[in-house]
């Protein structure tokens, strides 16, 4: 089960991952209203009868997890837009990539939490394989507005290999040290 607005992310890259995708782009946009994510990939892409079918939770290719007779990422991503009356939209061609967008209103009472931003973003950063991936993180409050963005490529040539314990220490240090200066911006308008 889904119990952060992060599970959603990590679970919506992963599926980006191991579509085979070599640039997968997440851009994760806060404000005092709502969050809203964005991951593009230029993987396998799905046909038009598959995006239909993918918002049906007894839906699996069977592909990808062998065994598996139900596929629940999307369909409870929507539901839980749905119930904050939020948005989602997919858009996909088949041999050329997807794109799912989603925004939560932070202020609905059915909202989930966000979650741990900085373990999801060192996870989808180290899932193994040879994917490249930009992450954007903005947030935008009245008492200001900054972010950052990670690129796979260059924090592997920065750190080093993200298999080792070692750099992933480094990488969430990194990472923590960013989400830390959003944190001082919510922190100023209380």
């Amino acid at each position: 089960m889904h119990a952060s607005l992060c599970d959603f992310l990590s679970d919506i890259v992963q599926n980006a991952i191991e579509s085979g995708a070599s640039l997968i782009t997440v851009d994760m946009r806060e404000d005092e209203r709502s969050i809203a994510c964005t991951v593009t990939d230029n993987g396998k892409g799905m046909s038009g009868e598959v995006q239909r079918k993918v918002t049906d939770p007894f839906y699996t290719d069977g592909i990808k997890h062998k065994g598996r007779t139900v596929g629940l990422g999307i369909p409870f991503l929507i539901q839980a837009v749905d119930a904050v009356d939020g948005d989602f939209t997919l858009k996909s061609q088949e041999g050329e990539g997807t794109t799912v967008a989603y925004r939560f209103p932070l202020q609905h009472i059915d909202c989930p939490p966000l979650g741990n931003v900085v373990s999801t973003l060192v996870s989808m950063l180290a899932f193994p394989g040879t994917y490249d991936m930009v992450v954007t993180r903005s947030l935008e409050l009245p008492a200001g507005c900054d972010g950052y963005e990670l690129e796979r490529h260059v924090l592997i040539e920065l750190l080093g290999d993200f298999a080792l314990g070692g750099t992933l220490n480094m990488l969430r240090t990194y990472v923590q040290s960013q989400e830390a200066a959003l944190d001082e911006i919510r922190n100023r308008r209380t």
